[in-house]
């Protein structure tokens, strides 16, 4: 963080943070702190595929496995459970401990976020910047403390990636050679965990090989190298011994190329624009955004050239090489949310499901200073004495722009908070659904995808589920090792919706017998053992 020296002269002292600065930790204290509060509380609430994190964060503090990627996913990694592997070794299964590196990792965001900021625009950007990430809707949230794999450590990484790139074409970095390794170990973790950041990864390379090219002969840039491959090593490892078609090119291009329709492009940029930039930044709720919440999907990509200008604008004004190392990290930045965005508008995701994929535009918040620049500038310059009729006029204008952001993320936070109570329902009942089986004397199950794993590690592993479809044939289970040990089980129990095609078809294999199978109803859930296994694909 930029800080004014501390100042003293006899009887009185000065604080070392200056006023921006003091806001800015206010602000990102409360955005702390709220989050703190929702981790202790489970919210957002858990699901299965958090859950497979943490089991592999329970199997990795056991010492008993040291995957590379999430289980059944080979290109999602799962670096945030090994950040949480010593905590639930020693504290056991439990969902507020697993979330805390990631609140860590929030905290280091908002740092880092107020750095860069302040170095490329203005103090009070920067304390803006701040507030407006101290809040957050269930999907910003959601993103930030679930464990679901490469966000929350991602955007913290190409932050400190463009502050190291910015600091070294500055030449106020002492060690070089420990900077240009620190980045290349960091891109190369990033790589690990998230492919979605690769657009940002690339910018920071560019900014980082324009602002020292020089720099980078020589030991600076084999350490460069050498942390890139520290990082990305497991990924390495894993693609060399990955079976044909299993290696994690293969099948992200598998997942990426789905037979089906093609959307439009009006559909893509509908679903991209108006649905997932609005959700993305926190303005709406989780179910989707209402009509007219999607102002800021339209205003985006305007607001991103309207940056790149005043960014090339910086670069030729620029009175010294440090000033344009400065311009070229603004320009990274609208470069790539630009690139991100265009990914995502590209895919059939985004209008197929915009509001369950939005969290991959979660990435853009690393590009929130410079979006809110164009804006800024115009209101700051409105308020000069010197400014004409026009120029209050726009920065009026662009004033009421920033409010409404504001008054949109705050109705956001404030209608997760409102629904907080429902949601805290649907965690309670999952754990008294976990208590229930294990009541009942059950140590291995049948269940659905989303409550099997989140059974298991709500039992930390007592229990064991297998996942079967709707049809009550075999579903996707992430876990081979879970499937066979129930598949064993001479008298399995199963874990089925009330009313749910599972539940009609276990019940119609039962016949007589189904009544008396049933051991326990809670949830919305009911559980049965029965004499004998029920297993119709065999």
């Amino acid at each position: 963080m930029v800080v004014s020296e501390p100042e003293r002269d006899p009887g009185r002292w000065r604080p070392a943070l200056d006023r921006p600065a003091l806001v800015a930790l206010v602000l990102g204290a409360a955005g702390v702190g709220y989050r703190l509060v929702l981790t202790l509380l489970t919210l957002p609430t858990s699901n299965s595929d958090e859950a497979t994190f943490g089991l592999a964060a329970l199997h990795i503090a056991s010492g008993h496995e040291r995957p590379v990627f999430l289980y059944g996913q080979r290109y999602m990694g799962v670096l945030e459970s090994y950040l949480a592997a010593p905590l639930v070794g020693w504290a056991g299964a439990s969902w507020p401990v697993l979330r805390l590196p990631l609140l860590a990792l929030f905290a280091v965001f908002l740092w880092l976020a107020y750095r860069l900021s302040r170095r490329l625009f203005s103090p009070w950007l920067a304390t803006f910047v701040v507030g407006l990430l101290a809040l957050g809707s269930e999907r910003v949230v959601r993103d930030q403390l679930t464990v679901v794999g490469g966000r929350p450590e991602v955007k913290p990484a190409v932050l400190a990636m463009l502050l190291i790139a910015v600091a070294v074409g500055e030449r106020r970095v002492r060690h070089r050679w420990l900077a240009t390794g620190l980045f290349g170990l960091l891109a190369g973790l990033a790589v690990w965990s998230d492919w979605l950041i690769v657009p940002y990864l690339a910018v920071a390379g560019l900014v980082l090989v324009w602002a020292a090219p020089r720099d980078l002969v020589g030991w600076p840039g084999v350490l460069l190298a050498v942390g890139f491959l520290v990082g990305v090593a497991p990924v390495i490892k894993d693609n060399l011994v990955a079976p044909d078609g299993q290696d994690s090119l293969s099948v992200f291009r598998e997942i990426s190329t789905k037979d089906g329709a093609t959307p439009s492009v009006s559909e893509r940029l509908h679903g991209g624009l108006l649905e997932g930039v609005p959700l993305a930044s926190g303005l709406c709720p989780m179910d989707g955004c209402a009509r007219w919440a999607q102002w800021f999907g339209l205003l985006y990509p305007v607001l991103l050239v309207a940056a790149a200008v005043l960014g090339l604008v910086a670069f030729r004004r620029a009175a010294d090489s440090a000033a344009r190392v400065r311009a070229v990290a603004i320009l990274a930045l609208v470069v790539g949310a630009a690139l991100t965005l265009l990914a995502y508008v590209r895919s059939p995701l985004a209008a197929t499901d915009p509001v369950g994929n939005s969290r991959y535009l979660s990435v853009l918040q690393i590009s929130l200073p410079v979006v809110l620049w164009p804006l800024w500038r115009a209101a700051a310059h409105a308020v000069r004495a010197t400014a004409g009729a026009a120029a209050r006029t726009a920065g009026a204008l662009a004033g009421l722009v920033l409010a409404a952001l504001v008054a949109a993320t705050l109705a956001g936070t404030v209608a997760f908070v409102a629904d907080a109570p429902s949601l805290r329902t649907e965690e309670r009942q999952a754990r008294e659904l976990a208590d229930a089986v294990r009541r009942a004397g059950l140590r291995e199950v049948y269940g659905d995808y989303w409550t099997c794993n989140r059974l298991i590690f709500n039992t930390g592993e007592a229990v064991v589920c297998a996942v079967l479809d709707g049809d009550l044939s075999p579903g996707q289970n992430r876990y081979p090792a879970y499937w066979k040990r129930v598949g064993r089980a001479a008298r399995p129990g199963y874990v089925v919706a009330t009313g749910s095609s599972a539940e009609r078809a276990l019940r119609r294999l039962l016949g007589d017998r189904a009544d008396a199978a049933l051991v326990a109803e809670v949830g919305g859930y009911r559980v049965y053992h029965p004499e004998s296994a029920v297993r119709p694909w065999r």
